[in-house]
């Protein structure tokens, strides 16, 4: 996370997985896809911001977890691996969006700035038995 932004909060402006109507939070199943992820994004910057960084160590419970992970599996969905890495997000919200509304509350994505998967959280189809909780966090070093 950059700067202040707790790692609960969720994305509401939307992002490659989620369209604007659809809360989302982004992590990752291993630090070292955080970290790409994290570092793609601060590059996409015309200045690159000097807010501290921390990487956070979570626990998630969720009950409807969509895998789509498998990039053979998303191309039987249309998304390709050009989709994965444009800058034009319509065509993976679509897929989010539709996760989302057929009530799933997680999905994992591959990463495409790693070789590791991203979980999304659809921060709104999570019930009273989901859980979220940080376990630890580390300032990241420049």
């Amino acid at each position: 996370m950059l700067g202040d932004y707790p790692p609960e909060r969720p994305n509401t402006r939307g992002a490659r997985w989620n369209p604007p109507e659809v809360a989302a939070i982004y992590t990752s199943l291993d630090p070292a896809t955080a970290l790409a992820e994290a570092e793609y994004r601060l590059g996409l910057e015309p200045f690159r911001p000097r807010a501290k960084r921390t990487l956070y160590r979570i626990r998630l419970r969720l009950n409807a977890v969509l895998d789509l992970s498998d990039r053979i599996g998303l191309e039987k969905l249309g998304i390709t691996k050009q989709h994965l890495e444009d800058l034009d997000v319509t065509a993976c919200q679509g897929i989010g969006g539709a996760a989302h509304w057929l009530g799933n509350d997680g999905m994992l994505v591959p990463s495409a700035r790693h070789s590791g998967t991203n979980l999304v959280v659809y921060e709104f189809n999570r019930d009273h038995e989901s859980e979220f909780t940080v376990l630890s966090s580390e300032l990241v070093e420049e």
